[in-house]
């Protein structure tokens, strides 16, 4: 039965719901699933994860209708600087990974998953730092890792008391909470990136980072888009690391298109979740060429993106519209205008 509300329609009669394996177990799942919405300007990505809360997924579903039917702003750079992202692996596993990233992506930032066990981190972190030095040179190449909230600051003190002697640009999201980040800031050297913070805070804009941590992580589909990354950019008080969500290569254009049009990009761009994909809606993933991505609208392969919504149970593309409808009913009354134009 056709939805009531007309804007809501337009959305779901423009979206095809998706799943791609991956290469590697990551974040918890094997599959990442979400849906593609087609508007006059292009593709959005609406692909929130499972555990995201209804208001969440609805900043997700706006980053989604500015892809289809808003704009973005002018890119001030044709591409960005890219890392490599190394998940919890076994150290000979990660120093492979690693080694393909640097010579054939031409990446020279590697980002580790770290967290679960000290010493199978600091074996991982070690084999990478191995790498660097024998393809890059003694001191060249950055690590950054990510805990994902993992420690208590005891733990984490510790871990970087060891990991720290590998040369760590910064490490993300050490503790959960902002309690625990401004103790842990005063017990290490080094630098401390948040990442869930910003992302699940209410108003990511009001936030003092600097009070307990060093650099901000802003992912722009779980943002809201481009238009609100900048804006929350714009307002935090601390460097930011423009990072993707494990999107698609379509996707991943609403990252690029948010750390295109910055004034400044000091820091590599956590892009590299492509190698992860075992499929993808395009033909070839965006992988780095030379440790960079270009800048610009991706368009999906037709068979590739048949082939990604076949792969989608029945069940499941029949809750993924009951998502998109549940984010909407969430959202705020104010949505693209551009949107509200194209269903009148």
């Amino acid at each position: 039965m056709p939805t009531a509300d007309p804007l809501l329609q337009v959305l779901l009669e423009a979206a095809v719901p998706f799943a791609l394996p991956l290469r590697r177990h990551f974040r918890g799942i094997d599959v990442r699933e979400g849906m593609l919405i087609r508007g006059p300007n292009g593709w959005g990505e609406f692909a929130p994860f499972d555990d995201y809360s209804a208001a969440a997924a609805s900043r997700w579903l706006d980053s989604a209708i500015e892809a289809a039917f808003g704009q973005w702003p002018a890119a001030l750079r044709s591409s960005v600087e890219v890392n490599a992202i190394i998940p919890a692996l076994e150290s000979g596993d990660a120093a492979a990974l690693a080694r393909e990233a640097v010579l054939d992506n031409g990446c020279r930032t590697i980002k580790v998953k770290v967290g679960a066990d000290l010493a199978d981190d600091e074996a991982r972190v070690a084999s990478i730092r191995d790498v660097l030095t024998t393809t890059l040179g003694r001191g060249n190449g950055a690590i950054r890792i990510d805990a994902n909230g993992a420690w208590d600051v005891k733990r984490a003190a510790a871990a970087l008391r060891r990991l720290g002697a590998y040369g760590i640009e910064y490490v993300e999201q050490p503790c959960s909470t902002v309690a625990e980040l401004r103790e842990l800031r005063g017990l290490t050297d080094v630098p401390i990136a948040v990442d869930e913070t910003i992302r699940t805070a209410a108003d990511p804009q009001g936030m003092r980072v600097r009070e307990f941590a060093d650099l901000a992580i802003v992912k722009p589909a779980p943002l809201g888009g481009v238009a609100t990354t900048l804006r929350v950019v714009d307002e935090l008080d601390v460097p930011v690391v423009v990072s993707g969500s494990l999107d698609s290569s379509i996707g991943l254009d609403v990252a690029l298109a948010a750390a295109a049009a910055l004034p400044e990009l000091p820091f590599a761009c956590g892009f590299g979740t492509g190698a992860l994909l075992e499929a993808d809606l395009v033909e070839v993933s965006r992988i780095p060429f030379e440790g960079r991505l270009l800048v610009g609208r991706t368009l999906p392969d037709l068979p590739a993106l048949l082939a990604a919504r076949d792969r989608l149970s029945d069940e499941r593309a029949v809750w993924w519209r009951g998502r998109l409808t549940t984010a909407w009913a969430a959202g705020s009354e104010q949505r693209s205008g551009s949107l509200v134009s194209d269903a009148s």
